[in-house]
């Protein structure tokens, strides 16, 4: 919880209101009781009316200043907990976008979004009722017991012994709630990872008629979410009976000695009134602190999660700002190992590419083609040796701007939300429609988003469902294009295009004055690059031309030959 007050700073003035009006209201409901004993005593039973009037309209009066107090106190709480749960949100989605790519692994999605949502709900929640009801009520068992002294000093002690006891069994409730509620948010993770993967993968679901076995799948993270929620929810709410025994016993207490003192003459029938009145109200303020100990619990075990993000160490620190410069593109690998937690996935990597050229790079799934990419424009941090862009060590350059220069098309083609146009422009905030036009020409795309209805402004659906595999490659092709990057790194990024298309793109691709390194599982795709390099687990073992591997590799001469005999269009056959 510490972690998070910082961001009460900006709300202090709307908390100490809400904190005032919660005294307002705290001060006319201690005081009530008492103005019923004189109503009673000194009124009703010695038939003075006009005591009764004069003190009931003070009475009301009071009641109609707590009434306005109560509203303003619930207007500046709402204020303060949504504007520290906004802040909270947003605070968690910049430090999210922070993040190193293998901080998602750590963190999975599923997670990431119920801390975005239900966790902050649990803080805003908690914050508006500390300020609306539950620092009321603690403040009242003290100060009600207070008040009950100055009233009948032997019937205040019945209260006094038995608050700390209810208040210890309360505390008892609390430690194994948050537990409890920490074991729900997790398992919360867990729904919302089944439904997120159901749902992105409908199709398939569809097309495998998998719709049984998913909603077993559900069914079974849902039974455990309900389970769990209920065991938490059946602590919590055995606190409420249990503070209500407990304070029942003493309000009959109160009686069975209120009766003897009013029998011995040594009490008045209004002070006996009174004390049951702070009595019944207390009972009710440890009701009120019960659900607020729900709550807190809810909170506490949310906040912990939000703390864990917040507090994640930043993979990338941010750079010095450095004046913006473009590159030539030459790129140079020096002896780099990148290892991912014990496994060595890169290893001795050494090689030089001169700025301008196409280097296509083969090699089996798990290879480490990809990662390769992601060391160029640090997504990933190397464990060893260093990678030069024009003679400069990538480790000391500005993020932003080094990023800025990079295209990258990834393996998997992701679309978001928006307009065609408004994707295009991922690669370039400025880019004009002619800039937009040009770039979709050069990835063969431009004539099909033409035939659509609106054009580039059309939309496109979530994760560019309304598209197929081969059109989503275009435009993320198109995408990288649109910013002229120096460097231009695809990823297997044609691997559902037609051979027609492919070429046509590839040939396009030469024009562009930029360094090119592109994945691919097939020869054909690679063949005419400037040169080839050739991984297997994590190593090169080959690098040059296509004639020139051809004549001197034979690992190289195995995967040709297999690839010509079966006359393979797809994956890379060993």
């Amino acid at each position: 919880m510490k972690r998070l007050l910082k961001f009460a700073k900006p709300y202090k003035l709307a908390m100490w209101i809400a904190v005032f009006f919660t005294i307002l209201e705290l001060a006319v409901e201690l005081y009530q009781p008492v103005i019923m004993s004189i109503i009673i005593d000194e009124g009703i039973v010695k038939g003075n009316l006009s005591v009764v009037y004069t003190w009931g309209g003070i009475l009301l009066g009071l009641s109609f200043i707590a009434f306005a107090g109560g509203i303003i106190n619930s207007f500046y709480a709402a204020r303060a907990g949504q504007g520290m749960g906004a802040d909270i949100r947003s605070s968690l989605f910049h430090k999210i976008q922070e993040f190193a790519i293998y901080q998602f692994q750590k963190y999975p999605t599923s997670s990431l979004i119920t801390r975005l949502t239900n966790d902050i709900t649990q803080i805003q929640n908690f914050i508006f009722m500390i300020l609306r009801i539950a620092l009321r009520s603690p403040l009242f068992i003290i100060f009600g017991i207070v008040m009950a002294y100055t009233i009948h000093v032997r019937l205040a002690h019945i209260l006094l012994i038995s608050v700390p006891v209810l208040l210890l069994i309360t505390i008892w409730i609390l430690k194994k709630g948050v537990f409890l509620f920490q074991q729900v948010q997790r398992k919360l993770d867990g729904v919302n990872r089944v439904i997120r993967e159901n749902l992105l993968g409908m199709r398939l679901v569809k097309a495998y008629a998998r719709e049984p076995f998913e909603e077993e799948r559900f069914v079974k993270v849902n039974t455990t979410l309900m389970d769990d929620n209920k065991k938490a929810l059946r602590l919590m709410e055995l606190s409420m009976p249990i503070l209500m025994l407990g304070m029942n016993v003493a309000i009959i207490i109160i009686l069975w000695f209120g009766h003897v003192e009013l029998s011995l003459g040594g009490a008045q029938p209004g002070e006996v009134v009174a004390v049951l009145n702070y009595a019944s109200r207390i009972m009710f303020a440890f009701t009120i602190f019960s659900f607020f100990m729900m709550n807190f619990s809810r909170a506490k075990a949310s906040s912990e999660r939000i703390s864990e993000v917040l507090d994640e160490q930043m993979a990338e620190l941010p750079q010095k700002e450095t004046t913006e410069r473009t590159f030539k593109g030459s790129i140079d690998f020096s002896h780099v190992f990148f290892r991912y937690l014990e496994d060595e996935v890169l290893e001795d990597i050494h090689f030089s590419i001169k700025a301008g050229e196409t280097i296509g790079i083969l090699g089996e799934t798990g290879s480490g083609k990809s990662t390769l990419f992601q060391l160029i424009p640090r997504l990933y941090e190397i464990s060893e040796g260093e990678i030069f862009i024009d003679g400069e060590n990538i480790a000391s350059m500005d993020l932003k701007n080094l990023r800025s220069q990079i295209g990258l098309v990834p393996q998997e083609a992701h679309l978001f939300s928006g307009t065609i146009k408004e994707n295009l422009r991922w690669g370039k905030d400025d880019a004009s429609l002619e800039e937009i036009m040009e770039a979709a020409k050069q990835a063969e795309i431009h004539d099909f988003i033409m035939k659509l209805p609106d054009g580039y402004d059309t939309h496109i659906g979530q994760r560019g469902v309304n598209f197929s595999g081969g059109q989503k490659q275009r435009l993320s092709i198109a995408r990288a294009l649109v910013r002229k990057p120096s460097i231009l790194l695809l990823d297997d990024s044609t691997s559902a295009l037609d051979a027609r298309t492919e070429a046509n793109i590839l040939e396009t691709l030469k024009e562009q004055a930029c360094t090119i390194l592109l994945i691919a599982q097939k020869i054909s795709s690679v063949k005419e690059a400037d040169r080839i390099l050739l991984l297997h687990n994590g190593k090169i073992v080959a690098f040059g031309n296509h004639a020139k591997l051809l004549k001197e590799s034979s690992y190289y001469q195995r995967i040709y030959a297999s690839q010509a005999e079966g006359r393979e269009a797809g994956n890379i056959v060993y």
